[in-house]
């Protein structure tokens, strides 16, 4: 079998990781390959419209092949973003060229803000895209005949592909190595590139930031301070509201101006970030983790997971922990499984009087919590 081709579509002022990412993992990919014996690897070419040197926004120079009349026998046509994408999406030559190929192609794949120089191809209309988070709006706002989710990192809707941005695309590269040479070629190539492989395509954008905005309001910023500097403590609306002298319902109103989001929201943002670092940090218990942010619970810091990042607290810490940290925390759940099956059973007249004392308190706490 001849080498699949992966057509990289370049022009000024791209994000240069949206194409040296993906070009290394192709290129990686057809080195693996080769060496397993497998009968085909990649091609990867970078090409722009007019061919020769490519200034990306970085300012790196990419030298460049000139994109070919009919795209005849290409694989995989990818479109990196960048800020030069505003002006690629309206280069009449650029978006004829991109809409009249991609159907030739097996399939298309976009990078970053790549998304909206196919949507202005017209190729994702009714299609399920992702883009990167602080784009998201816009691609949905430009183009309502998509379904833009911004939470993942990648997307695969039938032959299109898309990704949030930047380190993103590469975890997209690695995903489509593995769909077409297995998972043993892709881990390999991740293994080179020392990193994980690969996030999944439905794992929430970590990169999204955890700064939140400061509110003007000096009484206001104390009690976000308040909040960040401890999360597990009481900070239902009523002693918010009084720690910064107001009332309730202005209170609420106030900061919900200045802040963007309303105080509970705040506060369960503040405590999954808390737990976030703790499960990088540390090799506490889930339990504790709870405890210590404020979330009561494992069972509570599984749903607030869950919910917000669609990854199990235990599975962000294997992905995201130093490498002592995962090893201590999963000896130590071990560890917990192995007594609770060997521990002698106990009756109802061997319980202490107390025992439901710890259940009822973490649904109290639950309770309250906003």
């Amino acid at each position: 079998m001849e080498p699949r081709q992966v057509l990289i579509v370049a022009f000024p002022d791209l994000q240069s990781l949206d194409v040296v990412g993906p070009l290394e993992v192709f290129a990686g990919a057809d080195r693996a390959a080769e060496t397993a014996g497998l009968e085909a690897g990649y091609r990867p070419t970078v090409a722009s419209l007019h061919g020769g040197s490519v200034v990306t926004s970085s300012g790196l120079e990419l030298a460049t092949s000139r994109l070919p009349r009919r795209a005849t026998g290409v694989d995989t046509l990818l479109l990196p973003g960048g800020t030069g994408v505003r002006q690629a999406r309206h280069d009449a030559a650029l978006v004829r060229w991109v809409a009249r190929n991609a159907p030739n192609c097996r399939r298309v794949a976009t990078v970053c803000t790549g998304a909206f120089l196919a949507a202005q191809a017209g190729l994702l209309d009714g299609r399920r895209v992702t883009t990167h988070w602080a784009s998201a709006g816009q691609l949905a706002d430009d183009y309502p005949a998509l379904q833009v989710d911004p939470d993942p990192i990648y997307i695969e809707d039938g032959p299109y592909w898309s990704s949030a941005g930047v380190t993103a695309g590469i975890d997209l590269a690695l995903a489509l190595v593995e769909a077409d040479l297995g998972v043993e070629i892709a881990q390999t190539v991740a293994r080179w590139l020392v990193m994980f492989l690969h996030r999944p395509g439905g794992q929430t954008q970590f990169a999204t930031p955890v700064w939140t905005p400061r509110a003007e309001r000096s009484a206001v910023r104390a009690v976000q301070h308040r909040i960040e500097t401890d999360p597990a403590a009481d900070h239902r609306l009523p002693q918010l509201a009084d720690a910064a002298a107001m009332s309730v319902r202005h209170f609420a109103r106030v900061f919900r101006s200045e802040v963007g989001q309303t105080p509970g929201r705040f506060v369960e943002h503040v405590r999954l970030q808390a737990a976030r670092r703790l499960l990088e940090e540390t090799s506490d218990t889930l339990q504790v983790v709870a405890e210590r942010c404020g979330l009561g619970s494992a069972e509570t810091l599984r749903r607030s997971f869950l919910r917000h990042l669609r990854v199990t607290p235990d599975a962000y810490r294997r992905r995201f922990a130093t490498a002592t940290v995962a090893a201590t925390a999963t000896a130590t759940a071990t560890a917990t499984v192995a007594a609770a099956a060997t521990a002698p059973a106990t009756t109802a007249a061997d319980a202490p009087a107390d025992r439901h004392i710890p259940t009822i308190r973490h649904a109290r706490r639950e309770r309250t919590a906003p």
